[in-house]
This record gives structure tokens, sequence and C-alpha cells, in this order.
């Protein structure tokens, strides 16, 4: 199964989905994401994550 997540400050998946991430998964993480208040559990489940498999991508700032 592939799926991709993306997380902001106005949306992310289920902690749960992201926690379950694995081989062919994707997860993407918005600069604004840390803004939100539960940055540090979806890190955490982006971590878990990443060591069952998935491709975390951390997207920077872009510069004007």
């Amino acid at each position: 199964m592939t799926a991709l997540h993306v997380i902001d400050d106005a949306m992310a998946p289920a902690l749960g989905d992201v926690r379950a991430a694995g081989p062919g998964d994707l997860i993407y993480i918005r600069p604004a994401a840390t803004s939100r208040k539960d940055f540090q559990r979806y890190w955490l489940a982006a971590g878990v994550a990443m060591a069952r498999g998935a491709q975390v991508v951390v997207m920077r700032r872009e510069e004007s």
C-alpha cells in the first residue's frame, strides 16, 4: 500500500496513520507544521514511520 501524508498548520492525517506508515509511503512535513500545538507528536510519529521504512521529506522555507 502506498500512502501520501502531508502535515502543515491547517491539516494533518491521524497520528496513528503517520505512525503506521511504512515502505512505499511518503510523508511531507511543510514548514508551517512547526506552528501546530501538536507538532512534537507528529515529529515523533514521523520518526517511527521512517524507522518502519517510510520516506519522510522535511520541506524547507522558500527564500524570497
